[in-house]
């Protein structure tokens, strides 16, 4: 096969790209620290079919990006995304769907000396397989140790590596001997946009969905829970006026309703007619009404569920 000379091979990535953005209407930015090759196959296998992986240097993404930004101004937005080691995958597909198998795609991988570590690390208190003539690593770590049957026994729970700070090799070394492979690697999905919705904008509506329901099971107002806690004030005027002398605008229609019930039985729909009919009927009238409902409903029913 004919190796591409570099001119010829930026052209096709250029044309490649701006092909994705107008064919895909989602996409994600990811960074890709630490990720070989390797498992880099394994993420465009598992995506196959569902989403297209695509890297390449910064330069040539936004230059791609600006030259396109003719036929597409929404892509400018990205541009201040795309920093440090990124890619893009995009995809027609549900984003938090692709999401999953993302994070679903990583790698268990040992500390390396010079690394960032993405996590807190902490070793638990244990009985190790190391022997005695280890004692003086731990020491140097400030790690309390006893020997307990001819191995070292770590007392207490150490945090060893804090999440941002970057792996020592005495840690590192430490690790290693334990055989405690801390971290994992994958794609991290760093913001997602689409033709409609972004990304950002639908983990931000179920964050607020979750703050509202906890303001409110606490009773604490907030800007999520406000409007909720107005309807529900509001109901309880409503539940307060019907039942005493107090009157407002809005609740003079439904305490007009209360005192001439036939409203109710024209406004409603004829299988609410047919329910209320057995109330109002003699003993005998209402067991008959029953039957004839219970009749209808098994022939209208036919094994459907509600959203079949």
């Amino acid at each position: 096969m004919v190796k591409e000379d570099r001119t010829t091979w930026k052209s096709n990535y250029f044309l490649k790209i701006t092909q994705l953005f107008d064919d895909f209407p989602k996409c994600f930015i990811v960074s890709a620290d630490n990720v070989s090759s390797k498992q880099m196959q394994q993420i465009r296998h598992a995506l196959r079919g569902k989403a297209v992986v695509l890297m390449g240097k910064n330069t040539m993404m936004r230059k791609a990006i600006r030259g396109h930004l003719d036929s597409n101004p929404a892509l400018e937005k990205l541009l201040p995304c795309i920093k440090n080691n990124v890619g893009f995958v995009f995809t027609r597909d549900d984003l938090v769907e692709v999401r999953d198998l993302l994070l679903a795609n990583k790698v268990v991988a040992p500390a390396r000396a010079g690394a960032v570590a993405p996590l807190d690390v902490k070793i638990p208190a244990q009985i190790t397989t190391l022997g005695p003539e280890k004692t003086s690593f731990f020491q140097a770590l400030q790690i309390p140790t006893k020997i307990t049957k001819g191995t070292i026994e770590i007392l207490n729970e150490v945090s060893l590596i804090k999440a941002g700070e970057k792996v020592g090799q005495s840690e590192c070394t430490l690790l290693n001997m334990l055989k405690v492979s801390p971290f994992t690697y994958g794609l991290v999905v760093e913001h997602g946009e689409s033709s409609s919705l972004s990304y950002g904008d639908f983990i931000g509506y179920h964050g607020v969905l979750n703050v509202a329901a906890i303001s409110l099971a606490i009773s604490w107002p907030t800007m999520a829970s406000a409007p909720h806690l107005i309807v529900n004030g509001f109901k309880r005027l409503l539940a307060i006026a019907v039942q005493t002398d107090i009157d407002f605008a809005e609740a003079s229609k439904i305490k007009e309703y209360l005192k001439d019930p036939s409203k109710f039985v024209a406004a409603a729909p004829v299988a609410t007619q047919a329910a209320s009919a057995p109330a109002a009927a003699a003993p005998a009238e209402k067991e008959e009404a029953k039957k004839k409902e219970e009749s209808e409903e098994s022939d209208g029913d036919m094994g459907f569920g509600l959203f079949d």
